[in-house]
C-alpha cells in the first residue's frame, strides 16, 4: 500500500474512533442521567402512599419546625419526607384556636391558625365529585379537591413546588365560630339545618354562602409558607386578558416566546422552564386561571415558580383546554427531568399512583374515575406535544438538561 493511501486510510481511522468515542461518552452520561432520573422515579413509586400518623420518629421538633426547615429556594419539601405522613397528620387534627377571612383574593377562604402557631388556609367544598364545571375552563368556585390532588401530582412529577395539602373535616359550631374573628363571624348564617358561611373576598355573596352538611364541612387546608420566605408575585407572560374578544399577544403571535426570552428574568436561569414545567402541571389538571404566580422575594429568578391556588383545576373532565400548553408548545423546550418522568408516567401509571398518592387523604376519594382517566389522556396529548417539538427541531434543541446554564438568547 502506498504512503498517502495508508495515510488517507489512518485519517479516516482516527476520524472514525473519535466519533466513535464521543458517541460512546455521550450516551454513557445520558444513560447515566436516565438511571438516577428512573432510580427517582421508584423511590417516589415506593413512597406515594402516605399514611397519616401522629409520630415523630426521627426527630424531637415540632411538625411545624420540620416543615419549615424543608423550605429552600428550589423546593418546598425534598424528595425524602419520613415525616411528611405526621405534618400532614397535624394539619388535619391540631386543634384550630383562631378563625378569620381569608387573605385577599377573589374567592372564599378562610385562614385559620392551629395549635403551636402555625397558619394553614381553608378552602371549603362547594361542589360534588361529580359535578361538571360549564363554561370556560377558569369557571366556577374553587375546588377543595382540586388543590389535594394538584399538591399529590406535584410529588408524583417530581417538581416538590406546591406546598403540602391535606383534606379536613371541621365542625363550624364547636371548632370554628369559638374562635372566630368579629369580621368572619358575621358571615355566618343558616340554611335549612346546615350552617354556612360567605367570607371577604371579590366575588364572597351573602347569596352564595358554601354550606356545612349540617355543622360538619369537607375542606382542604394548605400550609402557610414560613415568613422567613417572602413571597413576590409576577404576571404570567402566558396569562389571558379575561375580556370577551380581546386576545392576549401569545393567542395571536406565533413567535411570542422569542420576545419571552429576550426579557428577564427568563433570559436566563431556569425560571422559562419552570413556566414550561407549569404549563404541563396545568394542563394535567385542567387549570386555565394561573394568570400570575409567586416566586420567592429577591430571588433574580434563581428560585423556583411555586405552584400555589390551583384549586380552579379539576372542574371538567371532558375538556381539554390546549391553550395551556402554549408555553410548550411556542416555545418547543422542556426540561430531560421532566421528559422522563412524563415517559415514566404513561400506559396508566399517572392514573394509578395519583389513586394511590390520596388513597390515605381523610376526604378520599379526592378525584371521581372520569378525571383520572383525563389525567391519563392529557398525558398523551403533551408527549405528542414534544414530539412534534423533537422532529421540527431535533432533540438537541428542545430536551434541555436541567443543570446547565440556561440562555435563551
Amino acid at each position: 500500500m502506498k504512503l498517502k493511501q495508508r495515510v488517507v486510510l489512518l485519517a479516516i481511522l482516527l476520524v472514525i474512533f473519535i466519533f466513535t468515542k464521543v458517541f460512546l461518552i455521550d450516551n454513557l452520561d445520558t444513560s447515566a442521567a436516565n438511571r438516577e432520573d428512573q432510580r427517582t422515579f421508584q423511590r417516589m413509586l415506593s413512597g406515594l402512599r402516605v399514611a397519616l400518623d401522629p409520630r415523630l420518629e426521627h426527630t424531637l421538633q415540632s411538625p411545624w419546625e420540620i416543615a419549615a426547615q424543608w423550605v429552600v429556594p428550589r423546593e418546598v419539601y425534598p424528595e425524602d419526607t419520613p415525616e411528611l405522613g405526621a405534618v400532614m397528620h397535624a394539619m388535619t387534627t391540631k386543634k384550630i384556636i383562631k378563625a378569620d377571612v381569608g387573605y385577599k383574593g377573589t374567592q372564599l377562604k378562610a385562614l385559620l391558625i392551629l395549635e403551636g402557631g402555625q397558619k394553614v388556609v381553608f378552602k371549603p367544598k362547594r361542589y360534588a365529585r361529580d359535578y361538571i364545571v360549564e363554561g370556560e375552563p377558569y369557571a366556577g368556585y374553587d375546588r377543595h379537591n382540586a388543590e389535594v390532588a394538584a399538591f399529590h401530582l406535584d410529588r408524583i412529577l417530581g417538581f416538590r413546588r406546591a406546598p403540602l395539602v391535606v383534606g379536613r373535616f371541621v365542625n363550624l359550631r364547636t371548632e370554628i365560630k369559638p374562635v372566630a374573628t368579629e369580621q368572619l363571624l358575621g358571615t355566618f348564617m343558616t340554611v335549612g339545618n346546615n350552617t354556612c358561611f360567605y367570607g371577604k373576598c371579590y366575588y364572597c355573596r351573602e347569596t352564595e354562602p358554601a354550606c356545612a352538611d349540617g355543622d360538619i364541612m369537607e375542606g382542604s387546608v394548605t400550609l402557610w409558607l414560613p415568613d422567613v420566605w417572602p413571597l413576590q408575585k409576577h404576571r404570567h407572560p402566558w396569562g389571558r386578558t379575561y375580556r370577551e374578544g380581546k386576545l392576549a399577544r401569545w393567542e395571536y403571535d406565533e413567535s411570542y416566546c422569542d420576545a419571552v426570552k429576550k426579557t428577564s428574568p427568563y433570559d436566563s436561569g431556569p425560571r422559562l422552564l419552570d413556566i414550561i414545567d407549569t404549563a404541563i402541571f396545568d394542563y394535567l389538571i385542567g387549570n386555565a386561571d394561573r394568570h400570575h404566580y409567586e416566586s420567592f422575594q429577591d430571588d433574580e429568578g434563581a428560585s423556583m415558580l411555586i405552584l400555589l391556588d390551583n384549586a380552579k383545576s379539576f372542574g371538567n373532565p371532558a375538556l381539554d383546554e390546549r391553550s395551556i400548553l402554549a408555553p410548550l408548545y411556542q416555545c418547543c423546550i422542556i426540561r430531560v427531568s421532566t421528559w422522563n418522568r412524563l415517559n415514566y408516567l404513561k400506559n396508566g401509571v399517572l392514573k394509578s399512583a395519583l389513586k394511590t398518592a390520596m388513597s390515605h387523604d381523610p376526604i378520599s376519594p379526592v378525584l371521581s374515575d372520569p378525571h383520572l382517566d383525563a389525567l391519563d389522556q392529557r398525558l398523551l396529548s403533551i408527549l405528542a406535544t414534544v414530539k412534534q417539538c423533537t422532529d421540527q427541531f431535533g432533540p438537541d434543541v428542545v430536551l434541555v438538561e436541567d443543570r446547565m446554564t440556561l440562555s435563551h438568547l
